[in-house]
């Protein structure tokens, strides 16, 4: 566990609107170039659809779908496998990376949240099976890709043989209401948030970690508005 330093962090500060108008021509390719997003989104297009088209309080109807693209069977895996390789280097980001959409609806989804939420921090529970993390009382770290928790109220304490982190997350937001799967009252973390690692309970097989926002850091700005091809 620690600051993820690999991690694609774009919070697009400043860019959202010049990003928004560039998302048509980026979706477009990366349809073509990435067969599990041009698998999954048709899947979440429709779904939405079924769920009653819910744009409100997002901004666009394509923020709703990512999320619900997310959250679906079959992407999120291979999705925050990537998150967490593709800030290795620009050049990794821009020519390797083609879930750039995805990333950036998603960010953008959960700043809108946020703040219709009242920018109100969470208390969260997110569960790890068969992965022993490493920390220590006093450690800086950040996820480093989407991380989905559930409310510390809703969640049964079973978690089997497998490390536990509870959470107060400030920069994750709750989208029950565009989730494939509402009955998990989710809450979806940013890449980018950084806690700071304040008690860690018990030893061998389950492990809980305890997790306090400290806020966020972020190596990339406005990266694919720098330049170059998808």
């Amino acid at each position: 566990l620690d600051m993820a330093p690999d991690s694609f962090d774009d919070q697009y500060r400043g860019c959202g609107l010049a990003m928004t108008e560039e998302l048509l021509a980026l979706k477009s390719s990366e349809l073509q170039k990435n067969s599990r997003f041009a698998e999954v989104w048709p899947k979440a297009i429709s779904m939405w659809h079924i769920r009653g088209s819910r744009v409100s309080p997002l901004s666009s109807k394509d923020q709703a779908i990512a999320i619900m693209a997310y959250t679906m069977e079959g992407l999120y895996k291979e999705f925050n496998d990537q998150v967490r390789v593709a800030g290795r280097s620009p050049v990794s980001y821009r020519d390797k990376f083609h879930f750039k959409t995805l990333h950036f609806l998603l960010t953008d989804a959960l700043a809108t949240l946020r703040v219709k939420q009242g920018q109100k921090c969470h208390c969260v529970y997110r569960g790890v099976k068969k992965y022993k993390f490493k920390a220590k009382v006093g450690d800086i770290v950040r996820f480093g890709q989407f991380a989905s928790s559930t409310l510390c109220e809703n969640v049964i304490h079973d978690f089997g043989n497998s490390t536990v982190f509870k959470v107060q997350t400030c920069h994750g937001a709750y989208i029950r209401n565009f989730s494939r799967y509402p009955i998990e009252e989710e809450v979806l973390i940013p890449p980018f948030e950084k806690f700071k690692v304040t008690k860690i309970i018990g030893g061998t097989g389950n492990v809980q970690i305890h997790l306090d926002s400290i806020g966020t850091y972020s190596k990339y700005n406005c990266e694919w508005l720098k330049g170059g091809d998808s």
